[in-house]
Order: C-alpha cells, then sequence, then structure tokens
C-alpha cells in the first residue's frame, strides 16, 4: 500500500514511476496532464523502446485520435486501455483541451494536429498499460499516461535499477489491490461529540487506512442498536453541494436531509466517503461540469473524460460497517447500485428508504440522466 501512495504521489508531481507486472513485463510512466519536457526526455533516455501515449479509447476520440473501425470495433469496452503512437510535436498536455477548436485565423489546432500524428499500435503489455490507467485514477488524474516500454524482467531486478535511477517503483498488482486493501485496513483513529442542526445527539468517527490514505467519516446520530437493522445512507463527499451549497445536484440537499430524517426516526449512521465527483476527484468533475455546459449530460461527462459513468466502490462502507458490528440494514438510496455493493460485500439491505428531492431549478437534466441511464429510483 505504501508503494502506490508514494507512486501516486510521484504521479502527481510530475515524476516518473516504474511498473512491473507478475511475468515481468515493465513500463515507465508518467501522468500526461503532468508531463513536463525535463521528465519525457529523461523517461526517453531510460525507456527501451518508442514512448506510447495510453489513455481510454473514449478518451482518444474525444482529443480528435482516428481510430481505425476494424480496431475501434473490437475494442470492447469504451474505457479500456488503447495504446497510440506518441504525437510528435505535439504538446501531451492536449489531452487536457478535448474541445479545441481551429483558430479563427484558420491554422490548424493541436487536436486537429493528433490526427495526422497518432495512431493505434499493439500494447507490448496490456497489464501494464491498464494498470497504469489505475494509478493515474488513484491519483485522481485524467486516465492518461505516457508510457516508455521496458524489456521482459523474468528475475525482479527491475526493483533495484529503479532505486539506482532514483525511481518510484510499485507492482501492478498492489495497485489492481489497492482499493479492496485500503478498504479492509481501514481502522477508527478519531471520534467526537459534535452536535448538528437538526441531530444534536451525534458523533462523528474518522477512519483511516493503515497506509495513511483517504479517510472516511461515520455520522452516528442516536444511540444504534447494532443487532437489528439500522437506518444507514451512503453519502459521497461533495465539495460544492455539501459545503457550497450547489444547485448542479441534489448532493447539500442529499445530506442534510438524510441527517434530519435520522434524527426523526431516532437514530442511525451517515456514511460520509471520501470519492468525489463519483470517484473521480473534485478537479476533474469541474472539467466534467465544462463538458456539461457545451452538452453532455452527467455520464457522457466522466465517460467524454475516459472515466467509466461512476468509478465509486463501496468497500469502505462495508468496513465501516463491520467495525461497528452493523450488519443489516435499512439504506435510504434511489440507487440499486449501492444496494448491490452492499449485499456483494456482505451486508444484509432489508429494506430500500426512499430518499429524493424536487429539482431546483438548475438540476432537472441531471436528476433526469440519473433517473433514465443510472437506473436511479427517483
Amino acid at each position: 500500500m505504501a508503494a502506490v501512495e508514494r507512486a501516486v504521489a510521484e504521479l502527481r508531481r510530475g515524476g516518473i514511476v516504474v511498473l512491473r507486472d507478475e511475468d515481468g513485463h515493465g513500463g515507465l510512466v508518467i501522468a500526461a496532464e503532468s508531463c513536463g519536457p525535463r521528465a519525457l526526455q529523461r523517461l526517453q533516455g531510460l525507456a527501451q523502446a518508442a514512448p506510447v501515449l495510453v489513455t481510454t479509447r473514449r478518451r482518444a476520440e474525444a482529443i480528435g485520435m482516428e481510430i481505425p473501425p476494424h480496431i475501434a470495433g473490437s475494442m470492447g469496452e469504451i474505457n479500456k486501455p488503447i495504446t497510440l503512437d506518441l504525437p510528435e510535436g505535439v504538446p501531451v498536455d492536449v489531452i487536457l483541451r478535448p474541445n479545441d477548436a481551429i483558430p479563427a485565423n484558420g491554422t490548424a489546432s493541436r487536436h486537429v494536429a493528433l490526427r495526422h500524428f497518432s495512431r493505434p499500435v499493439a500494447s507490448h503489455a496490456p497489464l501494464v498499460a491498464e494498470t497504469a490507467i489505475e494509478l493515474a485514477k488513484l491519483a485522481r488524474l485524467l486516465p492518461a499516461v505516457v508510457l516508455g516500454p521496458l524489456t521482459r524482467d523474468p528475475g525482479n531486478k527491475r526493483r533495484d535499477w529503479a532505486r539506482e535511477q532514483d525511481l518510484v517503483y510499485v507492482d501492478a498488482a498492489d495497485v489492481i489491490a489497492y482499493e479492496e486493501t485500503a478498504a479492509r485496513n481501514l481502522q477508527q483513529v478519531a471520534q467526537a461529540h459534535v452536535p448538528l442542526e437538526g441531530a444534536e445527539n451525534a458523533r462523528i468517527l474518522a477512519w483511516r487506512p493503515s497506509d495513511g490514505g483517504k479517510e472516511h467519516l461515520a455520522i452516528v446520530v442516536g444511540e444504534i442498536d447494532p443487532t437489528g437493522p439500522v437506518l444507514i445512507r451512503l453519502h459521497s463527499e461533495c465539495f460544492t453541494g455539501d459545503l457550497l451549497g450547489s444547485l448542479r445536484c441534489d448532493c447539500g440537499v442529499q445530506l442534510r436531509g438524510a441527517i434530519a430524517e435520522i434524527a426523526k426516526q431516532g437514530s442511525g449512521v451517515l456514511l460520509y466517503l471520501a470519492q468525489e465527483g463519483r470517484g473521480i476527484g473534485l478537479v476533474n468533475k469541474l472539467r466534467a461540469y465544462e463538458l456539461q455546459d457545451i452538452g453532455f449530460d452527467t455520464i457522457d461527462a466522466n465517460e467524454q473524460l475516459g472515466f467509466d459513468a461512476d468509478e465509486r466502490i463501496y468497500a469502505p462502507a462495508a468496513t465501516m460497517l463491520s467495525r461497528m458490528g452493523i450488519k443489516r440494514v435499512r439504506l435510504m438510496t434511489n440507487n440499486p447500485q449501492k444496494i448491490a455493493q452492499l449485499e456483494r460485500y456482505g451486508v444484509e439491505v432489508v429494506e430500500r428508504v426512499a430518499h429524493s428531492f424536487p429539482a431546483n431549478g438548475h438540476n432537472e437534466n441531471y436528476l433526469r440522466t440519473k433517473a433514465a441511464r443510472a437506473g436511479h429510483m427517483l
């Protein structure tokens, strides 16, 4: 877990990470959006083949890369990684501008230049490419990386080589298992009585994984009886809605409404989960908002950036409930995925408690999309 955290921090600061899978295939990875010329030059000097750009198929299409029909038709899911030639003479940060237009003077934009320079190529190690994308997602960066291929290393000398080069090293298996491992290692590290508006008899319990990663909260209202079904709400953090009162979503009213309803019924738990923007992070959520402003709905905007429609996992919620001795719940939700995910992790959902609020004049399309495309029971 610590190695993954170090790799995530290195990607965010624009550094190079050495990634190796169980078969010995490896690569040098830089997050595309933080790839500066100096780091790229070093990667090119260390890589043992020409660097490639790895992103998801949907993202490749969004930034203007033409994908031949016979390749596009065989790619499967739109967000599976696709490996492309690194465009010559085109800055990698073009991925940040999927909607670049041809300037008024008629000269070609970098968006158009990508069509000329880029083509899909066979990945030397699909698992390395897939894991590199997952690492970028864990870093809350766009799912696009520059990958410098390395020759196969069956003896696992790559770790020592990375140390000699002063590079961060991480195993692909650790990256893939990170989210589930972090959830299993959650421990309560603090609690305090915090009177809330509408729920004065409330406590906040803080949970942290052993590697010091993302912290989640449990807001406990009243005295719960873990032997019976407990009224709970799973709420993903939303800085814009919860704190600023944004009208683009219904998060703020859902949060306050859930606390009020739990207090009204006497007791219950609201789990406040650190997975902003359906798990893509605040910065990427703001990028998705920009795309929504030009016509994409909330699901298409996430996918246009290269993410899945919903990147959240609910293993942390299940672990917190288990640590609190709660095995049976009455779940306040409109999202059938939350029910399925909790039951997958062994939490019995004995009842779904409806939890929806009227549109506010700004979020009609958002609510309509959740109902029509994500199956929310609104």
